[in-house]
């Protein structure tokens, strides 16, 4: 009797411990233009963890738990005060709504560890040759809430790529940001709050799959992920920014070459 109740409590402490490491990968991967995708691959296959229904639900919920990170960093932007700026963000998110509600089951026929490595290595040489040529001028605009509606849809096309498994929606975004005139800090911007609708939808449609495994079992597991996660994302978003008030984007460039090689080279 004893040795089964320690045998209980051990794994439910490892369930713990995996769901904190998780949950912090989550949080500090999905708003930094390295694909949080990948990652999580990564970091599931080292603790151990199957992908089954319950596993989906904790990735729901720590999702989640990041799009809140964005609301309490930008609580100003979550007003009416400012519609005008959410209508923009939503002409923003119609390519990829339509796009990926369409071919949800082609995007999730491309899944694989050989692409996902792929696209690691293709998007840190586009981050390369991208801040070769970016060359910021005095008319780039710092203010997301200048962008107009044809730069915002164009972000939105350049946000398609995030769809490929191992892109990255935000280093899609914010290259495509960029490019169309606004500054690393303003890319990154509009990313962030880019991902609101983005994340709300994909996360929204998985509730209603997958709403039978929010039971009070797994109530402890999804609760810490859903904080850890939280608390990341929204230092993360800050931590980001300061970033690149003095760097450019090159450092994540070479970090997505490094990563998409090792991930080749193990799997």
């Amino acid at each position: 009797m004893l040795q089964s109740f320690f045998i209980l409590h051990v794994g439910h402490f490892v369930d713990i411990f995996q769901s904190i490491i998780m949950g912090a990968v989550e949080g500090f991967t999905e708003f930094l233009p390295v694909s949080s995708t990948g990652h999580m691959i990564v970091m599931a296959d080292f603790l151990g963890i199957k992908q089954d229904s319950v596993t989906k639900a904790y990735e729901i919920i720590i999702q989640f738990a990041a799009i809140l990170a964005v609301v309490l960093a930008y609580k100003e932007k979550f007003t009416f005060q400012k519609i005008e700026l959410w209508k923009k963000i939503i002409v923003a998110f119609l390519p990829i709504g339509m796009v990926g509600f369409l071919f949800a089951k082609q995007i999730k026929g491309l899944f694989s560890v050989e692409i996902v490595a792929t696209m690691f290595i293709v998007g840190g040489v586009v981050f390369l040759i991208a801040e070769k040529y970016y060359k910021p001028k005095e008319h780039f605009i710092d203010d997301v809430e200048k962008v107009s509606y044809k730069q915002a849809f164009l972000i939105g096309l350049a946000q398609l790529a995030g769809l490929v498994p191992g892109t990255s929606r935000s280093g899609s975004t914010i290259l495509g940001a960029m490019f169309v005139g606004l500054t690393r800090k303003a890319s990154a911007e509009f990313s962030f709050l880019l991902a609101f609708p983005v994340m709300s939808a994909a996360t929204g449609y998985s509730i209603v799959k997958n709403y039978k495994e929010f039971n009070v079992d797994n109530l402890i597991v999804l609760g810490v992920g859903f904080v850890v996660a939280f608390v990341v994302a929204y230092f993360t978003i800050k931590l980001f920014l300061r970033f690149l008030r003095s760097y450019t984007f090159v450092s994540f460039g070479i970090y997505r070459i490094i990563f998409g090689v090792a991930l080749l080279a193990l799997y």
